[in-house]
């Protein structure tokens, strides 16, 4: 595996510790990067959240009349729940624990995007452009808007604006503890994030130090799309990201360039997997995670909103199935649990129309503001960059999005652990 050489760029504000810096440059030094950020786990309820039969690890479904049979898909864990009620209509293995690969990037957005004004600059470090994987192609001579990087992280993965986010946060330390601590709040006690983009065997990290559940990925997923500047990200087809000017770009007085970048997820209107109602989600791929997937979609006042893990194909064809079934199902079928609401685990079984609930209609209005992060200091140097839109090809192998060549199979990583 090729490792970044380079040291990283100094700031002129020392917003970057050097456990941030460790995992990137050091060689030896990942595997101790999530134990830095690792927020001690909770006791676990005495019951799985949201309900005893999740604690099934087969498909969980209660059959009714008029509704059809849950889908058989090829995939470890998924889940397909009423947004609005909370209702989980069928699952399998809800709660088992798995590598997220990058869907781990909608953590790492719930986390900070109240938490950063959108307009903040941050200059990245040398280790932040020279991240595994897809990359939207920063540079360390200029600065960069944190809307800039979450657009970048929700519509086309990039490890690199999920490191740079991390810097205007203040450090992978610190952004760690914040989204342990956010997975905690709302009650998603199968996650331990050990990275902010999802990389695992690159960072040393396996299913014991980094990992979620297709539950955790649902409440996760719900939870954002209440605030509208995550649903802005997620919903997003396409977005102008900076970059240095051309040329050709200098000699007209322009300061800064910049390129097209383009979702991700097949699934958005437009696409070439469109799915009617799709709202957002994110998709992600590691060669040890496989395919993992979550996303929402809205129909007739209706928010269905699916995950799945660890499967062996694409996975906008089984998000359909899922959909599909969710939207027969809902209103019909018994459910099997419930998506919790944040704050105490039990408060599902409380008959109540709690106000955390995301609403049918997934419009929702979210006034509460988080702090403001410092500017990063420095300026940014007009240089030319030739080709800026091969940084949207920028792939490797471990990187989500993309399967293993034909015959690469992943290491056996545990799958469904408790």
């Amino acid at each position: 595996m090729r490792r970044p050489g380079r040291g990283a760029a100094a700031l002129a504000v020392p917003l970057v510790t050097a456990s941030f810096l460790a995992p990137l440059d050091a060689p030896g030094a990942n595997a101790a990067a999530p134990a830095a950020g690792r927020t001690p786990e909770p006791a676990k309820p005495k019951e799985p959240v949201g309900g005893p039969q999740l604690g099934g690890r087969g498909v969980i479904v209660n059959a009714a009349s008029g509704v059809p049979a849950a889908p058989k898909i090829k995939a470890s864990s998924w889940i397909v729940a009423d947004a609005g009620s909370g209702e989980v209509l069928g699952a399998k293995d809800p709660h088992g624990h798995y590598l997220p690969a990058s869907a781990i990037k909608t953590l790492t957005t719930l986390a900070l995007v109240r938490r950063l004004n959108p307009a903040q600059m941050v200059l990245p470090t040398q280790a932040t452009c020279d991240v595994e994987g897809t990359k939207v192609g920063m540079t360390t001579k200029m600065q960069y808007k944190v809307s800039d990087m979450f657009y970048a992280l929700m519509m086309m993965s990039a490890n690199d604006a999920a490191l740079g986010l991390a810097q205007a946060n203040g450090g992978l330390e610190k952004t760690l503890a914040d989204m342990n601590a956010e997975a905690r709040r709302i009650n998603a006690h199968d996650t331990l994030a050990g990275s902010p983009n999802g990389l695992d065997k690159d960072l040393g990290l396996t299913v014991k130090t980094q990992h979620t559940s297709a539950y955790d990925l649902a409440l996760i997923l719900r939870e954002g799309l209440k605030i509208p500047d995550f649903r802005k990200y997620t919903e997003t087809i396409d977005h102008p990201f900076p970059a240095p000017p051309t040329k050709k770009e200098r000699k007209r007085g322009k300061k800064t360039g910049g390129y097209p970048i383009h979702t991700h997820n097949r699934m958005l209107p437009g696409q070439s997997q469109a799915y009617k109602g799709m709202i957002g989600g994110k998709n992600g791929y590691t060669i040890a995670a496989r395919q993992t997937f979550v996303a929402a979609a809205e129909r007739d006042g209706r928010t269905i909103v699916i995950s799945l893990m660890r499967a062996d194909e694409q996975p906008s064809r089984l998000a359909k199935e899922l959909l599909d079934w969710g939207f027969a199902a809902a209103g019909k079928a018994r459910p099997v649990g419930t998506l919790v609401p944040p704050g105490d685990p039990d408060a599902a079984k409380k008959k109540s129309s709690d106000k955390n609930l995301l609403p049918t209609n997934p419009i929702t209005h979210d006034d509460s503001a988080g702090g403001w992060g410092l500017l990063v200091a420095g300026g940014a140097a007009a240089v030319g960059v030739a080709g800026g839109l091969l940084f949207l090809g920028m792939r490797r192998r471990r990187d989500d999005d993309e399967p293993p060549p034909p015959g690469e199979t992943s290491e056996p990583v545990g799958a469904g652990e408790r």
